[in-house]
């Protein structure tokens, strides 16, 4: 998959989409789209990076996992998931450096799927069948092109020539198969200041205690 983060908008329509594809539980999502407001007003903007499973060439939830519930089809380099092995132990979860898994809850009633480890299969019953994902079909700023990477004439193979791509974490030696034009983590993404005291909300703390006398 080839994610253009110049041409989305953050209409969240893949999130949406992928949500009605898997009927995934609230609080949990296959794809998300983090984002950042930058520059000071009145010159701001917001910058996106849609997130999703990488689909590494070497994924290290396969290697992680102790009873094989995680597996990558050797046709098409699909990493997906033997829910029926999965046991819950979460050890994929902690191994995926694009925090791409999450555990499915044990109230939904629907479905025998519970307790189980989930993530973005780049939709793979639809591609089966030459379809597109689904994230990719709802996309109206075609951010999001998926392909056969090794076919020269596919439009993700002509994005990737044409364009400079990168790829998340390539530090941990996964070799993502997702690959971004124009991304930047640093304006989309907050890091661990995000969690840190903000100055001008101790100020506006201070001014409250002071008028309501606490």
């Amino acid at each position: 998959m080839v994610v253009d983060t110049r041409r989305c908008i953050g209409c969240m329509a893949c999130q949406v989409a992928c949500k009605a594809e898997y009927d995934t539980p609230l609080g949990v999502n296959r794809t998300w789209v983090p984002y950042k407001v930058t520059g000071k007003y009145p010159n701001v903007s917001r910058k996106f990076l849609p997130r999703l499973c990488n689909h590494c060439e070497d994924p290290p939830c396969v290697r992680n996992c102790p009873v094989e519930a995680t597996f990558v089809v050797e046709d098409g380099g699909f990493v997906l998931q033997r829910y029926e092995r999965c046991i819950g132990c979460r050890s994929c979860m902690a191994a995926c450096p694009y925090n791409a898994r999450f555990m499915l809850p044990s109230h939904r009633t629907y479905t025998p799927i519970t307790n189980v480890v989930d993530k973005c299969t780049f939709c793979f019953h639809r591609v089966t069948q030459n379809l597109v994902p689904a994230c990719v079909q709802t996309c109206i700023g075609r951010s999001r092109v998926f392909g056969d990477i090794n076919d020269p004439n596919s439009e993700v193979s002509y994005l990737i020539a044409k364009n400079p791509t990168q790829v998340l974490r390539p530090e941990q030696g996964t070799k993502p198969h997702v690959f971004y034009i124009g991304a930047d983590r640093n304006q989309t993404e907050f890091g661990r200041e995000g969690y840190q005291k903000l100055e001008v909300m101790e100020q506006e703390r201070s001014a409250f205690k002071k008028h309501f006398n606490l």
